[in-house]
């Protein structure tokens, strides 16, 4: 009775028909009475699963986006980042970030003819039709056609700013799903090749291979054999220290191998080699072991079929500071990698399904505030500046949140590089912003480190924030930023604020903050010849902008005071910051709009700075200001955006969008964005989005996969009932109880 039970059964599946696994169970029991039930539940159980996708995700039409500068495929924090820079994506090989090589490659073979969907090796693959990719906020989609089949290759990475467990887990999904399209039958298998260079930083170092079980699955995982942890710092970096591991869920029958040149057999089989290489250590060279992943969709018919991976990359210390290794903060109570990989494993369809809700919100949320230009340059944004970023765990368990300034010279906890990123964090969770700020807030408050009486730079460079190294360092004051890191500090607290409902690190820090703000009474109106956050620009004297950013940093300074009950020094400063702006209008009108420098007639500059006088509702200077400012600037647009400033033809992406934002106006602000929306779908730099073009020619000068994009959220958080909307979801999760 065996054999009619599983023909019944097999009958059933290849039609793909959507029967519970109880009632095949069901169906058999009543066929076999003789046959011991447990027994046959069990040999049912593993058949269906074996047959059927344990999720099976139906393939939607999708809506192809805008071609994007560089498309992320796996985002997590600096170091884990790989990228695909073509527009189809097996035109390129998947890179790092910077630049270096980090081969992903996907084939699929259809009723025994294979085809190339990710990466451009093996060349002798032919690729299948790409047919439409699509990026939304927390997911890459690519759809394929051929052989009869239509195929989806998804990354999702569950960047939710509102759930600090799922967002420090180093764990992005890949699925595959496949449907047919010509009302015939296919046999489908899907390959995923993964170079050990992922692993590494440097060419040809040595590495180990290793393969284990999770509750829910089967491991494979390489890394370095020195494991030299924290060892050096850098921009132009990878790590080297950690493992990444490739988890295919045990439920889907799926194939694991550590082996070389797993794509031969993989096109001659559909299958990989079962034995693994055992030959130790290893070089990482064009010989070298691949990870790979066999997966046999089974017979695909009208109705899709699923299959997925997890890919990731642990370390078991993230960050240096002060001279202290922080663990991740998913592993801030020593949780094990298996522990995590599981959990991540068991909650694949949950996540999945609240990612999908939520890039639609948030899409449609974006879109409905302020056009859907600024929604997909929010989109390009979103996963950038987070993994821009690592979560770890200080000393008592408290999250602390380090930004690695990419692309530039690798500083960690930049403050003005906070600062522009500043709009999404106080937009989704503000303790989040909190969690970069305290850091810095800590180290200016010792004084056998911090010494000077304005606010530091930087806290050292990645992953090591052992004290600044920008400019003069601790040692002196040359080349610092003196009034530009004091404003920012004090603008960021009062922001976090406000926005957060607590003055707790005001309160902490209030005699640092005092300090900064005394700073910026004696020199914040007529700033010194000194270098600002747009340092590439070079020094400026009297520089107008800076001093609207002075004189809100002594509004948010007045602000605090106030919330703190400080009424004396709130009445103080809010009349001087008044008084200030005053003058600040007097000194930098030129006809009608207002100068680069005070001292400079027949100049011009973006004030994204007077963002905050809007934003934060301190109403120190009059609208007129902004309105004469938008209105000159459209005078000064080029084909692919609003230059900074009238000394180049060059902008930064993240000011233009804060600049705006000044804007009272829909068309106003449409005619500063547009043009960036425009750029961002032609630039010939396929590099991660850089914040730093030339308006002319569309062209990367210099930056790129920076976390300030991040600060193209400005526009939704000047929107107050939509910030409060996402902010909610913020405080519910901190209230909730520990997983």
């Amino acid at each position: 009775m065996y054999a009619v039970t599983f023909a019944f059964l097999e009958y059933f599946l290849i039609r793909n028909l959507k029967l519970e696994i109880h009632l095949f169970i069901g169906t058999a029991s009543r066929f076999t009475p003789m046959v011991h039930h447990s027994s046959l539940r069990a040999s049912l159980l593993t058949v269906a699963l074996m047959t059927t996708p344990l999720l099976a995700q139906e393939l939607k039409p999708i809506k192809s986006s805008p071609r994007p500068p560089d498309t992320p495929l796996i985002a997590h924090d600096p170091y884990f980042s790989v990228w695909s820079n073509s527009d189809k994506l097996t035109d390129s090989t998947t890179r790092h970030w910077t630049g270096h090589p980090q081969p992903l490659a996907s084939l699929i073979r259809v009723d025994g003819k294979t085809f190339r969907i990710m990466g451009r090796d093996p060349g002798s693959v032919p690729a299948m039709e790409q047919t439409a990719m699509e990026l939304t906020p927390t997911h890459t989609r690519y759809r394929f056609a051929g052989g009869g089949v239509e195929v989806e290759l998804a990354f999702f990475t569950p960047a939710f700013l509102d759930d600090l467990d799922v967002l420090s887990r180093p764990v992005t999904y890949l699925t595959w799903t496949a449907k047919a399209t010509d009302g015939s039958q296919h046999m489908v298998s899907a390959l995923l090749d993964a170079s050990p260079e992922i692993a590494t930083s440097f060419d040809h170092q040595a590495v180990t291979y290793s393969r284990q079980k999770v509750g829910s699955g089967e491991v494979v995982s390489v890394g370095t054999r020195d494991q030299a942890v924290l060892n050096r710092s850098g921009d132009d970096l990878r790590i080297d220290w950690g493992y990444f591991h490739l988890l295919a869920p045990q439920s889907e029958g799926s194939q694991l191998s550590i082996s070389n040149q797993p794509e031969e057999v993989f096109q001659a089989t559909g299958k990989i080699p079962e034995v693994d290489v055992m030959d130790g250590v290893v070089t990482t060279d064009r010989f070298a072991p691949h990870l790979a992943a066999a997966m046999n969709l089974g017979t695909v018919g009208t109705q899709s079929v699923s299959r997925h991976l997890l890919v990731s990359y642990t370390d078991t210390y993230s960050i240096q500071y002060l001279g202290q290794n922080l663990r991740p903060y998913w592993q801030r109570d020593g949780k094990p990698v298996a522990t995590m990989l599981d959990e991540a494993a068991r909650e694949n369809a949950s996540l999945e399904k609240r990612g999908v809700a939520f890039d639609q919100e948030l899409t449609g949320d974006l879109t409905r505030t302020a056009g859907a230009h600024y929604a997909w340059l929010c989109t390009l944004s979103y996963r950038q500046s987070i993994a821009a970023h690592k979560l770890v765990a200080d000393g008592d368990g408290q999250p602390m949140l380090f930004a690695k300034e990419n692309f530039s010279n690798g500083d960690i906890a930049t403050v003005d590089v906070m600062y522009p990123s500043a709009p999404l964090f106080l937009f989704f969770n503000p303790r989040l912003l909190e969690a970069q700020v305290r850091p810095v807030l800590q180290y200016a408050a010792m004084p056998n480190h911090w010494h000077f009486p304005f606010a530091p730079h930087d806290l050292g460079q990645y992953p090591l924030a052992n004290g600044q190294e920008y400019g003069g360092g601790e040692k002196t004051e040359e080349n610092q930023m003196p009034v530009e890191e004091s404003a920012n500090l004090l603008i960021l607290v009062d922001g976090i604020a406000r926005t957060g409902h607590t003055t707790t690190l005001a309160e902490r820090y209030w005699p640092q903050l005092t300090q900064w703000a005394q700073y910026l009474k004696t020199h914040g109106l007529d700033p010194e010849n000194q270098l600002t956050t747009d340092d590439f620009a070079g020094h400026v004297a009297h520089n107008s902008n800076l001093s609207i950013k002075a004189i809100d940093g002594l509004g948010a300074y007045a602000d605090l005071a106030k919330l703190l009950h400080h009424d004396s020094e709130a009445k103080q400063y809010s009349a001087l910051a008044k008084t200030m702006a005053g003058q600040w209008v007097g000194m930098a009108k030129e006809g009608d709009h207002y100068k680069l420098a005070f001292n400079s007639p027949g100049t011009w500059s973006q004030k994204y700075n007077l963002v905050w006088d809007k934003v934060l509702d301190y109403n120190l200077f009059p609208p007129s200001v902004r309105d004469a400012e938008i209105a000159y600037y459209k005078t000064k647009i080029n084909q692919y955006g609003l230059p900074l400033d009238s000394r180049a033809t060059y902008t930064k992406n993240d000011w233009t969008l804060w600049t705006a934002t000044l804007a009272e106006k829909a068309e106003d602000f449409n005619a500063l964005v547009d043009p960036i929306y425009l750029w961002s779908t032609e630039t010939t730099s396929r590099v991660p989005l850089t914040d730093w073009y030339d308006t002319l020619s569309g062209k990367q000068v210099g930056f790129q996969a920076r976390s300030v994009v991040g600060g193209l959220f400005i526009r939704a958080l000047d929107d107050k009932a939509l910030a409060e909307k996402w902010r909610r979801r913020s405080v519910r999760e901190s209230e909730s109880p520990a997983r």
